[in-house]
């Protein structure tokens, strides 16, 4: 270990953090039980509560929380998942070629609203579905419905009940977890991909190195996401996405727009205000508590998709914010070049003024690489 990476842990010794990492402790892969809430949790009792048929409780933002939202007017779309309102856009002629959108946490569709108005000029259909428990789709109130088999399932079913064929697929952040699973494992669907500031784990049994608490217990003195993660950021990155794991899961707070404002560079406070729309009170909010902690669940799920995205010769692009430590980093973005056959002689590029939401940072710019990307296969 060089001395400079000795220094900041020993120096994280010394810097106060209401979360605790135990790996030797560690815990479980999945939600197994929630403690109940403290008094603090506004759980807002005045919310309806539905259940689907077989019995999962949920519950549905109202449309009042997205009026004037900044640049985002599009027609609201709905389609059933198991029992489920899954929301999503669907902008551009129908017969244009198809971009599919998917978005990450703690998102929603108004992270693509610059890319959307940009392709749709240019004649392309865009669809953007908001993730089962954000945005304006239904949200399941329990933590364990959250895993990753779950939404990869749920996409590709909305893939399948909207029949769409012959994707453009851009994918970033649990967008590109999820997606890349799909493609890899279902590429009949896709004519070529667009993957910015994301990747696709390939955690076993064997290799993960993180961890659920049981009982989950939200603790009040879990604040701000910078003060509670710091100490934890200087011990390397394991510790730091520990950190966030934990931060999600225990955090009092609606955090939605701290997150938003740590990962772009320009949002205004009515776009802020905008991607905390989704989420008045913390009983709409296990969708965003629990994402990171899907990684959790990560025991070789990914590892088909992976070795036939080796062999993927369709169209691949990578483009990368680099103000993103965790996945703008150059190295994964040569992992991807030098391993999908597809990605040979694609103009990948890498931002300097772009952060993680790279989408929201230069959506015009996404909106033109994309349409260039398209056009290089097509013309």
């Amino acid at each position: 270990m060089s001395f400079s990476k000795k220094l900041r842990r020993f120096s994280s010794n010394f810097i106060p953090s209401p979360i605790k990492i135990d790996f030797q402790k560690g815990g479980g892969s999945t939600i197994q039980e929630v403690a109940p809430y403290p008094k603090e949790v506004f759980w807002d009792s005045s919310v309806p509560i539905h259940q689907t048929d077989s019995g999962l409780e949920y519950v549905r933002t109202p449309l009042e929380q997205f009026k004037d939202l900044p640049d985002y007017s599009f027609a609201e779309n709905y389609v059933d998942i198991d029992g489920l309102r899954m929301h999503y856009v669907d902008e551009g002629p129908k017969d244009g070629q198809i971009v599919l959108m998917l978005h990450g946490q703690p998102t929603w569709s108004y992270l693509y609203r610059k890319m959307i108005k940009g392709l749709v000029e240019k004649g392309y259909r865009c669809i953007a579905p908001d993730l089962i428990g954000m945005g304006k789709s239904d949200k399941p109130i329990k933590e364990k419905y959250h895993t990753y088999d779950v939404h990869c399932a749920t996409i590709l079913s909305f893939i399948q009940k909207l029949a769409l064929k012959n994707i453009t697929a851009f994918v970033q952040d649990w967008g590109s977890l999820i997606g890349l699973r799909v493609i890899g494992e279902n590429s009949n669907y896709f004519a070529r991909v667009v993957l910015a500031n994301g990747d696709l784990p390939l955690f076993t049994e064997k290799t993960n190195p993180f961890y659920i608490p049981n009982p989950v217990v939200v603790n009040p003195k879990v604040n701000g996401l910078k003060s509670a993660v710091a100490k934890h950021a200087l011990k390397g990155l394991t510790h730091w996405f520990q950190a966030w794991i934990l931060f999600c899961l225990t955090s009092k707070n609606l955090f939605v727009g701290e997150v938003m404002k740590l990962t772009t560079e320009n949002l205004s406070a009515a776009e802020i205000a905008a991607y905390d729309a989704p989420y008045p009170s913390f009983i709409f909010m296990a969708g965003p508590r629990t994402f990171p902690a899907m990684n959790v669940g990560l025991r070789g799920q990914t590892l088909k998709a992976w070795e036939n995205l080796q062999q993927f010769e369709k169209p691949f692009l990578s483009l990368i914010g680099l103000k993103d430590r965790l996945l703008g980093r150059r190295s994964i973005q040569k992992k991807w070049i030098a391993k999908v056959p597809g990605a040979k002689g694609q103009n990948h590029e890498q931002f300097e003024n772009a952060n993680h939401f790279i989408q929201d940072d230069i959506g015009e710019i996404m909106a033109d690489r994309t349409h260039q990307f398209i056009q290089k296969k097509t013309n």
